[in-house]
C-alpha cells in the first residue's frame, strides 16, 4: 500500500501552508515538498520525485503555464492547477494539467474542508494515471494522532464531502489520458524469458561505448539500469529529455546512487571507463573521436526530432564514430526520438536493445524503434543492464 507523494507549489506562503494543513488530514497523501516558484519546484522534483503536483499560475520568474509546457513533455508529473485565474483554465489543460480547481473564495473551516476533499480526490485520481495498478493506503493513520476539536471537525467535514468530490474528480484526468494509449498491435517474437531471440558478437570492454536514450519515465528507468553497472564499466553517454537545469541535478542524483561517476556533459569531456555523461538540457550531445580517443561535443542547437538534447543526434554520432564498438538502448518515452538513430547504430554494426511494452511507462520511442527494425533485442527493463554487461568481454 502506497502513500501519494505530493509537491505543493504556490506563490502565496499563506495559502500554501493553509492548503497543506487541510490536505494532511488525508493520511493517504504525504506532502514531500512545498515551493513558491517554478525554480524551487524544479529542485524539489528531482530531490523527492513526487507522484503528483499542485501548481499555482501566478508565480515570479516563470508562471505556472510556462512551467507546465517546459516540464511535462520531458518529465511527466500529473499536475492539478489550483488558481484564482478561472479564465486561464483552458490554457492550463492545453498545457497538460490534469485538472483546474479554483481557490475557495472564503477561507472558513467548512469552505476549506470541502475544497480539500475535492482536491484530495483529484490527487488520488491523478496518482492512478501514473500508477494504475498501485493500491493507495487507507485514509486511517496506523497510530491515530490526538486531535483537537478543530482537527476532528476538519476530518469529519472532509469525509462528508468525499463522495461529491469523487464524482467531480472523475473528470480530473481526461485531458492527458491519451499519453498512455498506444498501438497494441506491434508484438515481438520473444522467448519465455521475455527477451527477443537473437545472437550478437561480444564487444571488448576496452573498446565499447554504451549509449542510452529515454524520455517520459526515463529518469527512473535509466537509474535502474546504470546503478547496476560496476565502476569499471565502459563509458556511458545518456540523453534524457529534460529542460536546462534539470540535467545537472539529475546527474548529481545518479552520482550518489551509482558505482560509476556521473556528470552533466561539458564540451570536450573525454570518455573513459567508469564515467557516465548526461547530455545537458538545451545542448545536443555528440560523441566524437580524435587521435587520443573518444570525447563529447555539448553545444546548443535547434531541436532535432522535437528535442534538444535529441537521442537521434547522440545515436547518429555514436554510429558514425564507434560503429560495431557500441551498444545502444532506447528506453521508455513518448514520440519517436532515437528510433532512426538506433537504426543507424544497428546498421553500423552496433548491438541495439529496446525496452519492452510491459515495463515502459510510455511505449512510444522503443515501439517506433522496434517497428523500423532498429531493435535487435527487446527486453523488460530489469534485464537490460544484464544484457548490456553480458555483451562485453
Amino acid at each position: 500500500m502506497d502513500r501519494i507523494k505530493l509537491l505543493v507549489v504556490d506563490n502565496s506562503i499563506f495559502f500554501r501552508e493553509l492548503m497543506s494543513r487541510y490536505i494532511q488530514q488525508d493520511y493517504s497523501i504525504e506532502i514531500v515538498g512545498k515551493a513558491g516558484d517554478a525554480y524551487s519546484a524544479r529542485d524539489l522534483i528531482l530531490q523527492y520525485e513526487p507522484d503528483v503536483m499542485t501548481l499555482d499560475l501566478e508565480m515570479p520568474r516563470m508562471d505556472g503555464t510556462a512551467f507546465l509546457k517546459k516540464l511535462l513533455p520531458q518529465y511527466y508529473i500529473p499536475t492539478i492547477v489550483v488558481s484564482n485565474s478561472e479564465k486561464r483554465k483552458a490554457e492550463c489543460l492545453d498545457a497538460g494539467a490534469v485538472e483546474f480547481m479554483s481557490k475557495p473564495a472564503a477561507r472558513t473551516n467548512s469552505e476549506m474542508a470541502s475544497f480539500a476533499a475535492q482536491l484530495c480526490a483529484a490527487i488520488k485520481k491523478a496518482y492512478k494515471l501514473k500508477h494504475p495498478n498501485a493500491d493507495i493506503i487507507q485514509n486511517i493513520p496506523q497510530t491515530q494522532p490526538k486531535q483537537s476539536p478543530v482537527d476532528k471537525n476538519l476530518t469529519q467535514n472532509i469525509k462528508g464531502a468525499a463522495m461529491d468530490a469523487a464524482v467531480k474528480a472523475e473528470k480530473a484526468v481526461s485531458h492527458i489520458s491519451h499519453l498512455f494509449s498506444h498501438d497494441d498491435n506491434q508484438q515481438s517474437e520473444q522467448r519465455s524469458d521475455g527477451i527477443a531471440s537473437v545472437g550478437h558478437q561480444r564487444i571488448k570492454k576496452s573498446d565499447a561505448i554504451i549509449a542510452l536514450g529515454a524520455s517520459t519515465g526515463g529518469t527512473e528507468a535509466l537509474e535502474q539500469v546504470v546503478r547496476v553497472f560496476p565502476e569499471d564499466t565502459p563509458p556511458v553517454v545518456i540523453v534524457q529529455h529534460m529542460p536546462a537545469g534539470f540535467t545537472k541535478l539529475y546527474s548529481e542524483r545518479l552520482n550518489r546512487s551509482c558505482k560509476m561517476e556521473v556528470k552533466e556533459a561539458e564540451d570536450g569531456d573525454r570518455l573513459r571507463r567508469g564515467l557516465i555523461i548526461i547530455g545537458a538540457g538545451e545542448h545536443h550531445l555528440r560523441v566524437c573521436r580524435d587521435m587520443m580517443g573518444f570525447y563529447v561535443s555539448s553545444k546548443p542547437g535547434e531541436k532535432v526530432s522535437g528535442h534538444c538534447p535529441s537521442v537521434d543526434v547522440m545515436f547518429n554520432s555514436v554510429a558514425e564514430v564507434a560503429r560495431g564498438q557500441a551498444i545502444g538502448a532506447i528506453l521508455t518515452g513518448m514520440g519517436r526520438d532515437g528510433a532512426d538513430g538506433l537504426l543507424k547504430m544497428r546498421q553500423a554494426g552496433a548491438f541495439t536493445i529496446g525496452q519492452d511494452k510491459s515495463s515502459s511507462v510510455v511505449y512510444g520511442m522503443p515501439m517506433e524503434a522496434y517497428k523500423i527494425g532498429a531493435v535487435e533485442v527487446q527486453a523488460p527493463l530489469y534485464k537490460i543492464a544484464d544484457i548490456i554487461l553480458d555483451a562485453l568481454i
